[in-house]
This record gives structure tokens, C-alpha cells and sequence, in this order.
């Protein structure tokens, strides 16, 4: 069977979001998906399974440690193989634990996906949230399975250095830190990070699920519907949301396969 490594949510090498993406002939089981997650080590590792009768092809994701309910930057890999192989045109759906996802080709060689938005609920600021990332914050929410933390700049942000370890006594899959972006202009209106230890992942390059809350919270914050969104960890990647009045939100972005082969087990 076919096994790729793409990087999402960029157009040039060794940047983004790494995810490997495997074709699956068979279905396997949930021990094996795990354990060749885990060997390929990035943050998602994708298996799509074709269906019969025409049904949305099955996709699920791993991280090294455990199975996610919802990926973005892997999806968008999915897709970018697909497409890029010939093996698909013009939208796809998949079968996801999180409903039918379905991604289509956008100009500029960009990949949309059509996600549901989550709209995070203000919460108060837990002490042990407030301690491990060592920064004052302005607002802090809880979304579906993560928690959003304002903080006063975008220069807190890239240079915030959170205790990992301290972050995994929240009950949350991960925080996701963000702030305006210093010179907003059309090019990038806001910036994060995203830190998900209890997925087995202390700093996720750029992530697309985090878009589901990001998306909603700044276009409800700045009046804007389309919006840039940059995540300047060390990778760094861009990712563009537009939100509609349907509880989605379309995330789109780039990606490129770094390489491809055959998986022997």
C-alpha cells in the first residue's frame, strides 16, 4: 500500500505541518493504525479506506499516542494526495468521527475544507492554566476539546515558553494561544500557537482543527468573515478561514509531498 509525507498548510518544503497520509488496501485494525502512527512520528498520520457503493471513503487519524477525533493539516494532506495523484477531482467527502468532512480545489492551488465551527464559551482563567503558560492573559474559552487563550500581543506569543508538563493536568485536548497580528493588513490578521501534550504532541506545527474556534472568534472579534491566520511556531504555515452562518467554517491552505513509497507490513 501507498504511504506519503506531505507538508500542510505551506508551499515550500520542510515547513508547515508534516503528516503522513496511507492509502489503506484492507482494513486494519486499530492496534496496527496506532503502531505505524507511532513509527512514522509527526503529530497526524491519516488512513483513508476506499468504500464500497460509492460511500465517502473512511479517514481517521493517529498521533503517536492516541486517536483524534478531528484533524485539519491530515485532511488537508488526504486531499493534496488524491489530487495530486489523479486519483480524485473537484470535491471529496470523507466519513469522519466528526461527520462528513468535504474538501474541494480552490485557485491559487489552495485546498478548502468544510469543517464545523466552534465557537469557544468564555470561562474563567484556571490558576494552573494561567501558571503554566507564565504570561498575563485577556480571554480565555473553551471550545469543543481545546481551550483558547488570548494573551495582549503577538509578540507574547511567539516568544512564549508554557510549561508542557503543567499544561496536562487540564482537562482539555489542548490550548491554543493567539493574538492579533502586530501589523494586520491582508496578509495575516492574527496569530497562535497550539500546545497539545495529552495528544502525545507538545507543540504542533500549524493546526487546522484549531481553526474551528480561531476561525469563529476572530471574524466574531474584528467583524471580518475571511480571515488570515498565521502559526508561528518553528514551522510556521499560514491558514485561511472563512466563516458562514451555518456553524461551518471553510479552511483552506497548501501543501506539498516531501516523499512516497511503498509500506512493506
Amino acid at each position: 500500500m501507498r504511504i506519503f509525507t506531505v507538508d500542510s498548510f505551506t508551499d515550500q518544503p520542510f515547513k508547515g505541518n508534516p503528516a503522513a497520509v496511507c492509502l489503506l488496501d484492507s482494513g486494519r485494525s486499530d492496534e496496527w493504525m496506532q503502531a505505524l502512527a507511532s513509527e512514522m512520528r509527526h503529530s497526524e498520520t491519516a488512513f483513508l479506506l476506499a468504500q464500497d457503493g460509492g460511500r465517502p471513503s473512511s479517514l481517521r487519524w493517529f498521533t503517536p499516542a492516541v486517536e483524534v477525533a478531528l484533524c485539519g493539516h491530515a485532511t488537508l494532506a488526504t486531499a493534496h494526495v488524491l489530487y495530486s495523484t489523479g486519483a480524485a477531482s473537484g470535491p471529496i467527502e470523507f466519513s469522519t468521527k466528526s461527520g462528513i468532512l468535504t474538501t474541494n480545489q480552490l485557485d491559487h492551488g489552495r485546498i478548502s475544507m468544510d469543517f464545523p465551527a466552534y465557537m469557544p464559551t468564555q470561562i474563567s482563567p484556571p490558576e494552573a492554566l494561567v501558571k503554566a503558560l507564565g504570561v498575563p492573559v485577556t480571554w480565555v474559552g473553551m471550545g469543543r476539546m481545546d481551550i483558547l487563550v488570548e494573551v495582549e500581543s503577538e509578540q507574547v506569543v511567539r516568544t512564549l515558553a508554557p510549561d508542557i508538563d503543567a499544561l496536562t493536568a487540564l482537562d482539555a485536548r489542548a490550548v491554543c494561544v493567539t493574538a492579533r497580528a502586530s501589523a494586520p493588513s491582508g496578509d495575516v490578521d492574527y496569530v497562535s500557537r497550539f500546545f497539545a501534550p495529552n495528544a502525545g504532541v507538545p507543540e504542533d506545527p500549524v493546526t487546522g482543527s484549531a481553526h474551528c474556534m480561531l476561525g469563529p472568534y476572530w471574524s466574531a472579534k474584528l467583524g471580518e468573515n475571511a480571515l488570515v491566520g498565521a502559526q508561528v511556531s518553528q514551522r510556521g504555515g499560514i491558514v485561511h478561514t472563512r466563516v458562514g452562518d451555518d456553524d461551518r467554517v471553510e479552511i483552506s491552505g497548501t501543501a506539498i509531498t516531501i516523499w512516497s513509497g511503498d509500506l512493506h507490513v
